[in-house]
């Protein structure tokens, strides 16, 4: 039977679309499902203020009736006009080891783009860099983050018979927490120098609620430290409202840092949040009816935290503050028990994130890539 390719334009045909990722890697130790309403949201014109700027289809691909694929289109005006591009992305791709559907759904991308005046297609990419990106390419026998794809190895093979080349990478590393007292106590004096060298001090807290006001400035600096980075456009109000109301449930007091100057001004941060991995893949991302009983153990017992994101204001770059940030991190992982960090995406160019790690014993497991191809 030929592959037939079919827009989303029903709630039906939207949730077979999500689901679909969830049947496909059913069983597989190493992949991470989204949570589910989370997706509903993402892909919700109504709900998802990047369709302020953007805009995107969905497509699924079918033999017989049966679903055999699934990709997302999108363009990010926004993120075009800063970068001078004329790039259509695709996202959320999933495909059987069939040549014959994935030259189906990557051309339905490329005509989609075209039909809009698109001169290149590049992904996997969601609507802003706050998505999921990057097609695995090493790291296929090491489970996810919960905020990271996974894909079989074929996915690579064919996205070179299909012509696409490497556009940029980004590497993850999973780093040892020190457990001895030494290095534990010389990490403290260096956090003690800094902070009082640039006279900065760390924001306490003893809930989550407690970090609510500090949401906000926490996203306006994500905008300001990450401007130069692959890809990236400035998070607008609703789309801050949104990520602050998705992040806060994830602070976790021990694993977190706020950095502040002495007038108050959040100038670093760093959020960790105890790996929910486990939790997810148990329940295929569904926290209803019993997902979230689950989700809170993780919180209290676990041995791996994820490194969610870390930021300095350029104006406190190369002077230290990182240390303050890392410090913290390793009293809190040494309180709760764990024994390993995983960082998130990590330009594989971007040495001032990279170099952080040097002192650590560090592993990189993981390795993902965006492709691109002129149109």
């Amino acid at each position: 039977m030929a592959v037939e390719i079919k827009k989303v334009t029903t709630r039906k045909d939207l949730k077979r679309f999500i689901r679909f990722n969830y049947e496909f890697y059913k069983g597989n130790p190493y992949s991470v499902p989204d949570l589910y309403d989370d997706m509903l949201n993402t892909f919700s014109r109504e709900k998802n203020a990047a369709f302020e700027f953007c805009e995107a289809d969905y497509f699924l691909a079918l033999r017989d009736g049966r679903i055999v694929g699934r990709v997302a289109a999108i363009i990010n005006h926004r993120a075009n006009e800063k970068w001078q591009k004329k790039q259509v992305r695709f996202g959320w791709i999933d495909f059987v080891d069939e040549a014959e559907v994935s030259r189906a759904l990557i051309d339905t991308v490329k005509e989609w783009g075209r039909a809009r005046g698109m001169t290149e297609i590049v992904g996997p990419l969601g609507f802003t860099d706050m998505d999921r990106e990057g097609m695995l390419v090493e790291g296929f026998d090491r489970r996810s983050c919960f905020f990271t794809y996974y894909n079989y190895p074929y996915y690579i093979d064919h996205m070179a018979a299909l012509g696409y080349v490497k556009d940029v990478d980004w590497i993850e590393e999973l780093i040892t927490v020190p457990e001895d007292e030494a290095t534990i106590q010389r990490w403290e004096k260096i956090s003690d120098f800094v902070l009082k060298r640039h006279r900065l001090h760390i924001h306490e807290a003893r809930s989550r609620l407690s970090y609510l006001p500090l949401l906000k400035p926490f996203f306006e600096l994500v905008n300001l430290a990450y401007a130069p980075l692959y890809g990236t456009v400035d998070l607008s109000d609703r789309q801050i409202k949104k990520y602050s109301a998705k992040f806060a449930p994830l602070i976790n007091p021990n694993t977190t840092c706020f950095v502040m100057d002495e007038n108050d001004r959040m100038v670093a941060f760093g959020v960790g949040a105890p790996s929910l991995a486990s939790a997810l893949q148990k329940h295929r991302g569904r926290l209803m009816p019993t997902g979230w009983i689950d989700v809170l153990k993780a919180f209290h017992r676990n041995d791996t935290v994820d490194l969610l994101l870390i930021a300095v204001h350029p104006d406190y770059q190369k002077k230290g503050v990182n240390a303050i940030i890392l410090s913290k991190a390793m009293k809190g992982c040494h309180k709760l028990g764990i024994k390993q960090a995983e960082t998130g995406p990590m330009l594989e160019l971007n040495d001032k994130v990279q170099s952080q790690w040097k002192d650590f014993q560090t592993e990189q497991h993981k390795r993902r890539r965006c492709f691109i191809k002129q149109l």
